[in-house]
Formats: C-alpha cells, sequence, structure tokens
C-alpha cells in the first residue's frame, strides 16, 4: 500500500507525519485481557484528565487545529481519540465492537491519535492519498450514515473516501472477516518519535490479542 499525502494537507498542515501499519490477523468477538488494559487506561484517565483538558493533548490539539483550518467545527466533527476519552471521562462506557476494533480504539486513546482501522482487503487500487473533503462528496460513515466530510482530512482509494479522523467508511471496515489489517495513525502535530511509539504499541497489541507477529509500518509525510 503506498500512502500519498496531497498538497492540500500540506497548506494546512506542513509538519504532518503518518504511519501505515499492515499485518495479518485473526479478529475475535472479544478479549479481556484487552478489556482489562482498557479499562485500566480510563481510570487512568478520570483521574488525570477533564473533559477541558482532554483538548490539549498534543495528538487531539493537533487535529482539532486542521480542522479548523479546513472551516470543520472541531466541537462539531470531534476527533475519534478525543470522542473515546470524553466518553470515558462522562463515566460512559466505550462500546465494544471486535477485538480489532476494540484494540485500536485503546491505541487511539492512549496516544491521542485519530487512527483508521481497515480491512486491507476492500481497498480499490494500492494507493491512498490524504486530502480534504469536497462539497456534497458522498460518504457513509460506520453506523453514522451519510456525513458531511466537508472540510475534513480523508483518504481515498481509487473508489472515494475511505477514512477522516471522525469516521472510518462502511465500505471498508473491518469485520470478523478481516485478515489484512490496516492502520493509519494521524500526525497532526509532527511529533514522529510518538507516531512511531504508537504504532509499536499497535504491534504489541496484535500480538498479545490477534494471532500476529505485529506486522510492519512504515512512516509517510
Amino acid at each position: 500500500m503506498k500512502v500519498i499525502v496531497s498538497s492540500e494537507i500540506e497548506a494546512v498542515c506542513p509538519g504532518f507525519v503518518g504511519a501505515c501499519l499492515s499485518a495479518d490477523v485473526e479478529n475475535s468477538q472479544y478479549s479481556q485481557g484487552l478489556w482489562d488494559e482498557i479499562g485500566e487506561l480510563s481510570e487512568r484517565y478520570r483521574k488525570e484528565l477533564t473533559t477541558e483538558t482532554v483538548k490539549e493533548m498534543s495528538g487531539i490539539a493537533a487535529t482539532r487545529r486542521v480542522y479548523r483550518a479546513c472551516g470543520k467545527d472541531p466541537s462539531r466533527y470531534r476527533p475519534a481519540s478525543e470522542a473515546l476519552i470524553r466518553r470515558v471521562l462522562q463515566g460512559k462506557e466505550l462500546y465494544q465492537i471486535d477485538t480489532l476494533v476494540d484494540l485500536i480504539n485503546l491505541a487511539s486513546m492512549a496516544y491521542g491519535y485519530s487512527i483508521g482501522g481497515f480491512d486491507g482487503a476492500k481497498f480499490v487500487g494500492d494507493t491512498l492519498t490524504l486530502g480534504i473533503g469536497k462539497a456534497g462528496e458522498p460518504y457513509e460513515g460506520i453506523g453514522r450514515g451519510m456525513i458531511n466530510i466537508e472540510g475534513l482530512p480523508v483518504y481515498r482509494d481509487e473508489k472515494g473516501g475511505v477514512g477522516t479522523p471522525t469516521s472510518d467508511h462502511e465500505r471498508t471496515k473491518i469485520g470478523m472477516e478481516t485478515k489484512r489489517l490496516v492502520v493509519l495513525i494521524n500526525g497532526y502535530d509532527g511529533q514522529q518519535e510518538q507516531v512511531e511509539a504508537n504504532a509499536q504499541f499497535i504491534q504489541e497489541l496484535l500480538r498479545k490479542y490477534c494471532k500476529s507477529d505485529g506486522g510492519t509500518y512504515f512512516i509517510y509525510r
């Protein structure tokens, strides 16, 4: 898989750095060990953060800045990482989907980056391009129906949009049948060391909970 960062994104976030991780995996409905880790992080965040200070996490703050630069209200279209942590801070339970999705949610919460998780077999073509959503561009968010992605950063394959920091697309979503996982980590704060640490954390989780060797990743700008 190739990933191209368009000049549109370079204009609003010249320091952007991303990571693309690919791995062979085995999904499952539920992993108790994984949910123990989610519970531990949730409890720590309830002690350390509020719904206001969560906006100051580097990855979240940078993503919100990019949303504004693209003309999108980050409080209406929240980055997924912020939405997940806010849910925890409000005393709500996270939605339990399946082990791969739950694992990506944990990784997103842990580092504050919005992370796209995809079934690699469902992409059209071998190239993803990160650009900005257009007016009227059709996009079906997972569990959200059609959403307005005008002004949102969006990854597109040959067929169209597959992922935004707010919601990934139904067409390429992970399921129990997923055998090839592709993960995109969005470092709008430009901190390559943290982006790589996030990728390595995902590799560790995949080894523990998805019968995987962790796969490989590369950095893109």
